[in-house]
Formats: structure tokens, C-alpha cells, sequence
């Protein structure tokens, strides 16, 4: 039934060519993960052009500490999306049913408690960030309202996972799109006609969230089978909570871990004041847009390893991280380079000062030319994750990547000769390279464990 009723947008992976249907998956996830950060580079580039550098070092000196809190909730959208591809790849509708309205409630109460605790603690959490105090305020009037959105927020992005499972990526690439053109539009109202400020970008922000939240809800409620919400079926039950929490808890403190290391990292690069601020805002707005792109790739190999892991192809899990890689390192030279190259072009978006500029331009140099190396480390993350290992990448970017960056702040950063802007974008690349290299490692050892598990007399 599951089969029949999602046929028009759902894709086979567990047979055929894998690089065709690959490609029909990232490409409109990317799109969608592109229009996803419209919502945050509309409020970045509008507030820059018309309220101000002080205004734009608010809004961009947020974007570390709203990742390091809602990273976990987004890792327990992993983990539904693990846990539901893995059930349609094995056509078991009864257990794929329960992961749905189970997911579903989990990111109702994962919104209400981070708008919680997102309210109450945003002044404080920026003090400990060591924020501008020419941005202090301005910076947590806009996360006070963004958060207020969460609940929404959680609602898409776990609707949309659970879509992700069965192949589906061209829906939420349309509620997306409606959603981010009514969030561009209500900036230019808010700030330019109504001089909200970043109060306006964060309500335009809200407004856009709970329009694709209300999308994805009610798609997935007017599907048939076993992918479909039905509000009066939604519980926790016990054996998928636990699933989806042992998949995404992994998933999501991987995620904190990462935002820690950059809230350490964004802490460091405000004590160089707010035109370094400013220009590291713009820079990673800029460079965001290359990490969605190559991790498209990433979250393709989760779900396509998750499904033929289900279906028991072995061989099929090897071929599919192969052609992810390939993917991932073409997106990633091709688009990494062009930032760097139209860099003052795209950066002119977001603010004319040329001091700004001029720094948005040495973290573009120094971080988004070698970014395809991010991309290389996550989609062979996406392959531990799919067959079931999510504890041991959270291990390894934990000692390779943010503990790295966190003993390069604390010893290299602090000699005077390297206590520069250049020395703290530089531990990027490096923990890249040495994390990406151990989750090799770790791919090898596992895939020799996964063969003994699925083709036992082969293996003998």
C-alpha cells in the first residue's frame, strides 16, 4: 500500500542505477537546503543594506549559538529519517506508521522546550559568548523572536526527514519556495517601510518557518499508507522513541559538538570588534550556501545506505558511498572556487563597506576554498550513520575535529605571533582533513563487520 500511494514522488534505491537517482534526490534537496538559508542571508543582506553594520553584526553573531541549540532536535530528525528509510527499504508499513507519529510528536515538544529555553536564555548565553556590546541588544531582541518560531521549525524539518526516507525531495523544495519568497518579501516591508530593524527580520523569519511547517503537515496528513500523519494516531511509542534517540541522540551531539567548537571559535573572533564581525557574518552566509549544497550528498548517502541496508545489499552500500564522494568533491570544487572568485561580487549583497568586504574576502580564501573537504568527512559520516554506527562518528568528530579546534585556540591562537583573525579560520581545514581521514578508518573496520553480518557464507 506504503508503495503504491508515494510512487509518483518516492524513489527506488535498492535497485537500478544508483548515480541517476542519486542526483534526482540531492538536486532538489539542495535547492530546498538553498532556500532554507534564504530565509537567514535575507535577513543578513537586508539588514546590512539598510539598517547597518551594528545591525548586521547582530543577526550574524546569532547563527553559531542557534546551531549550537537546535543541533541536537535537528539530529533527532536523523534519526527518524534513518529509522523510516531503513522500514520502507524492508516494506514493514506497520513499523514505518509508528516511526511517523512518533517523529512527529517528538518535534512538537522538541520546538516548545528550545522556544523555552531560547527566550529565557538569550541575553545571557550571548554575555558568555562575549558579544559586542554595540550589538548586545539588538543580537538578543533577534533571537527572542527567532525562537518563538521553533516549534515550527522542528515541524518542517522532521516532516520533511520523514519525506527525505521514501525518496521525496521535490515537495519540501516547493513548500520552501513559497515559504522563502513571503519571507523576502515581509523583510523589505518590515525593515525598509515599517524600520522594524532585526525585529523585522526575525518576524519575517517566524512568519516563513510556520508557512512550511504548515506545508509539510498537511502533505504528509493527506497521504495514504503507512507514511501518513493521522493527528489522532500521534504517541510516543517506546521502541521507535528509543530507535530514533539512539540513532539521533549520536547525530545530534556531533552536531553540538561542532557548534560548540565554533561558538568557542565566533567568541574568539569577536574580540576583534565588529567590522571583523561583520565581514565573518557575511563570509559564512556566503560559505553556507556551499555547505548545503555538498551536504545534499551527504543526507542522500544516509538515506540511500539506510534503504539498501533494510534490503540487505551489501555490495550496493560500497557503490553508493563511491558515487556520494564523487558527487561531493565536484559540487564542492566547482562551487567553493566560484565563491572565492565572484566573492566581492556576492558580498556587495550584503554590505558596501569595503572594510567588511576585505575581511568577508580572508575567511573566503582561507575556509570556503578548501570546504570540500567538509564535504568528503560528512558523506562518510552519512555512511556510518546509515548502516546503524552514529555513537562512533560522534566519537571521532569529538577528538578530530572540535577538540582539535578547541587545543588550537587554547595554545597555537595565544602565541602572540599567531594571535591573528587568519590563525583561528585556519583550524578549520586542518580538523577537517584529520577527521575526515579517521571516519575512513572507521568505514573500513565497519564494512568488513557488515559483510560477516549480511552474506555470512560468502565471508566463510
Amino acid at each position: 500500500m506504503a508503495l503504491r500511494q508515494v510512487k509518483s514522488y518516492s524513489i527506488d534505491m535498492c535497485s537500478g542505477p544508483i548515480l541517476p537517482k542519486m542526483l534526482r534526490f540531492a538536486v532538489p534537496l539542495m535547492f530546498s537546503s538553498m532556500l532554507q538559508l534564504l530565509f537567514n542571508a535575507a535577513d543578513v543582506i537586508v539588514v546590512g543594506r539598510f539598517a547597518g553594520d551594528n545591525s548586521l553584526a547582530a543577526v550574524g553573531s546569532t547563527t553559531s549559538l542557534i546551531n549550537l541549540l537546535t543541533n541536537l532536535f535537528l539530529g533527532l530528525s536523523i534519526g527518524a529519517n534513518i529509522l523510516a528509510a531503513r522500514h520502507y527499504g524492508a516494506r514493514e508499513d506497520e513499523e514505518l506508521s509508528k516511526t511517523v507519529h512518533t517523529a512527529m510528536l517528538l518535534s512538537l515538544l522538541s520546538g516548545i522546550l528550545l522556544t523555552v529555553v531560547g527566550i529565557l536564555g538569550a541575553r545571557q548565553i550571548l554575555v558568555w559568548m562575549q558579544s559586542p556590546p554595540e550589538v548586545l541588544k539588538l543580537s538578543a531582541l533577534y533571537l527572542r523572536i527567532y525562537f518563538l518560531g521553533m516549534t515550527a521549525t522542528m515541524l518542517y524539518n522532521f516532516g520533511a526527514a520523514l519525506l527525505r526516507a521514501v525518496g521525496d525531495t521535490r515537495r519540501p523544495l516547493l513548500y520552501l519556495f513559497c515559504a522563502g519568497v513571503i519571507n523576502v518579501a515581509l523583510n523589505l516591508v518590515f525593515v525598509i517601510t515599517l524600520k522594524m530593524d532585526v525585529a523585522g527580520v526575525a518576524l519575517a523569519t517566524v512568519i516563513s518557518q510556520c508557512i512550511s511547517a504548515f506545508l509539510v503537515v498537511r502533505c504528509l496528513m493527506k497521504e495514504s499508507g503507512a507514511i501518513r500523519l493521522d493527528l489522532r494516531q500521534l504517541k510516543l511509542h517506546r521502541t521507535k522513541l528509543r530507535q530514533i534517540l539512539r540513532v539521533g541522540l549520536p547525530a545530534g551531539f556531533q552536531g553540538i559538538l561542532f557548534s560548540l567548537s565554533n561558538v568557542v571559535i565566533q567568541s574568539s573572533v569577536n574580540s576583534f570588534g565588529e567590522i571583523v564581525v561583520a565581514g565573518g557574518s557575511a563570509a559564512s552566509s556566503v560559505e553556507n550556501f556551499v555547505y548545503v549544497a555538498m551536504n545534499a550528498f551527504h543526507q542522500a548517502n544516509v538515506s540511500f545506505t539506510s534503504q539498501n541496508l533494510g534490503a540487505g545489499n551489501y555490495r550496493r552500500i560500497w557503490r553508493v558511498l563511491a558515487l556520494a564522494q564523487c558527487c561531493v568533491i565536484a559540487v564542492g570544487l566547482l562551487l567553493g572556487g566560484s565563491v572565492v572568485y565572484f566573492g566581492p561580487y556576492l558580498l556587495r549583497l550584503y554590505t558596501h563597506s569595503p572594510a567588511v568586504i576585505d575581511c568577508a574576502m580572508q575567511r573566503l580564501y582561507i575556509v570556503c576554498l578548501p570546504y570540500v573537504l567538509c564535504g568528503i568527512m560528512d558523506v562518510a559520516v552519512g555512511t556510518l550513520r546509515g548502516i546503524g554506527y552514529s555513537v562512533l562518528p560522534m566519537v571521532v568528530t569529538l577528538v578530530g575535529a572540535c577538540g582539535l579546534r578547541l587545543v588550537w585556540i587554547a595554545t597555537i591562537f595565544q602565541i602572540p605571533a599567531f594571535h591573528t583573525i587568519q590563525t583561528i579560520y585556519w583550524s578549520y581545514p586542518i580538523s577537517w582533513t584529520i577527521t575526515a581521514a579517521a571516519h575512513f578508518v572507521c568505514i573500513f573496520f565497519t564494512m568488513r563487520r557488515l559483510k560477516r553480518h549480511l552474506m555470512p557464507e560468502e565471508t566463510a
